[in-house]
């Protein structure tokens, strides 16, 4: 495959997918900024639920590693009839799970808010937002394991499809639920919960629609509702969802293969949810208004954030389906170009948010001595751009090939060590406050990137089982 040929294809599955993260990453940012009129408090808690609803969060997308490495094997060969026991398996045992988590999540709510250092206002803040949210695990979830699967063959405008969608009844019911607006009760920081909720329920009816069997088989040329959705390119001509016995059985077989790759990840998401927790509870001591400047300077990196994670996918799709089919040379160039074009983008990106900074952090507040913080911290999120853009490709490539232990061991020695390490010598040791947890933050993303870079310049990962 021509480089030029091949360049069209990285950045056909990563524009969709930049558009995707951006906006699975709306849903939480658009609370964050309907909320702000209510005051720093409704900020502060809903911002500080991030990190407990990751780590319950975390078992599925550390399945979902292996999901989507193993589909892109199997559309690399061609193997369908595999792919749709990987379909199905994946599916169900993520609703399984999802039912199980949503118990703790709405009982433990106001517990896991004070442990993380919510009080006052803010914490019942946290916990009303908290316990209904959790309501929403199983239809959070399984949008998430469909785009794995479809992120596999590289079907990256589905999943924008029902994300889209996800975020406009989000914002829709937010307007409507915050502040009462066309003769709705005004519910506040509940009537964002409510609407987030809403929100994933449509990008769940949606998910499932794009890989029913019955869409799929409807040939491109087939009649009624069901070809035209394939026509519209609304269904995935490789993914499919078939509800038989000989499928939904549980496979021991592939379900250890998925488990397998997985594992490392659920380690890696395991250090990073519990090494996240710990840097928000040393941000939470330096009071409201700087959590509050932290929050917002998060949301803007979270955006940010997926440049890097939309080329980790089409890294992991090209190298996955190369190797697929034996063609190592293939996922080395693949995952050479992903990371070119995205280290472009983001830097460019980096010069943006620095130059903007002031107009951005004006959405969430006009508190001066918020805006003054957050500020600061944005100057370092600039800086740091480049870098989290590599890890992530890198870490996408070694995903796809089936190599995902050292991207797990990379994260966990940063956010485990480094992070807390040098957060609690910066904010603490050297009084440098909100920025020298920053700097930390900055130091542990250096280092992943340096440790990838190494592993992958052995090629070793492209001999990795999977």
């Amino acid at each position: 495959m021509k480089d030029l040929s091949l360049d069209k294809t990285v950045l056909k599955i990563a524009a969709p997918a930049v558009l995707e993260l951006v906006l699975t990453s709306l849903s939480q940012l658009v609370d964050t900024v309907m909320v702000g009129g209510i005051g720093a408090y409704a900020i502060a808690g809903i911002g500080i639920t991030n990190q407990p609803r990751f780590v319950m969060l975390a078992s599925f997308i550390a399945l979902n590693v292996g999901t989507t490495a193993l589909m892109a094997r199997f559309r690399g060969a061609n193997d369908k009839a595999s792919a749709d026991i990987v379909t199905a398996q994946s599916v169900l045992l993520t609703a399984a799970l999802a039912a199980v988590i949503t118990v703790p999540g709405w009982l433990f709510a106001r517990p896991m808010m004070r442990a993380l250092g919510s009080s006052g206002e803010a914490l019942e803040a946290a916990t009303d937002y908290f316990r209904i949210t959790s309501l929403a695990f199983v239809p959070t979830a399984l949008p998430l394991v469909i785009s794995a699967l479809l992120r596999g063959v590289g079907d990256t405008k589905i999943a924008l499809r029902f994300n889209v969608t996800a975020n406009a009844v989000n914002l829709a019911f937010d307007w409507l639920l915050i502040y009462g607006n066309l003769g709705f009760p005004a519910l506040g920081v509940r009537g964002a919960a409510i609407a987030t909720v809403l929100g994933n329920l449509s990008a769940c009816a949606m998910a499932f629609a794009a890989i029913s069997g019955r869409n799929r088989r409807a040939a491109p040329g087939a009649g009624g509702n069901a070809g035209l959705r394939a026509r519209l390119g609304r269904s995935s001509d490789f993914v499919e969802l078939r509800l038989v016995p000989s499928l939904v059985a549980p496979n021991p077989s592939m379900l250890a293969r998925i488990v397998r790759i997985g594992l490392p990840s659920a380690g890696e998401q395991l250090a990073l949810r519990v090494g996240l927790v710990l840097y928000t509870v040393t941000i939470a001591a330096l009071g409201t208004r700087a959590f509050a400047a932290h929050q917002i300077a998060l949301s803007i990196l979270n955006m940010s954030f997926v440049i890097g994670q939309a080329y980790g996918i089409a890294a992991a799709s090209l190298t996955g389906q190369a190797l697929g089919r034996k063609d190592p040379a293939l996922a080395r160039k693949a995952a050479a170009l992903a990371r070119r074009q995205g280290t472009v983008i983001a830097t460019t990106v980096g010069v943006l948010l620095f130059l903007f900074r002031y107009p951005l952090i004006s959405l969430f507040t006009r508190d001066r001595d918020i805006v003054a913080m957050a500020a600061e911290v944005l100057f370092i999120v600039a800086l740091l751009q480049p870098f989290q853009s590599s890890f992530q490709v890198l870490s996408g490539a070694l995903r796809g090939a089936g190599d995902s232990l050292y991207p797990a061991l990379s994260l966990a020695f940063g956010i485990l060590v480094v992070r807390p390490v040098l957060s609690l010598a910066f904010v603490h040791g050297l009084g440098w406050g909100l920025t020298g947890a920053w700097y930390a933050l900055l130091t542990d993303q250096t280092m992943r990137f340096l440790m990838l870079w190494l592993r992958y310049r052995t090629g070793k990962w492209t001999n990795a089982r999977v």
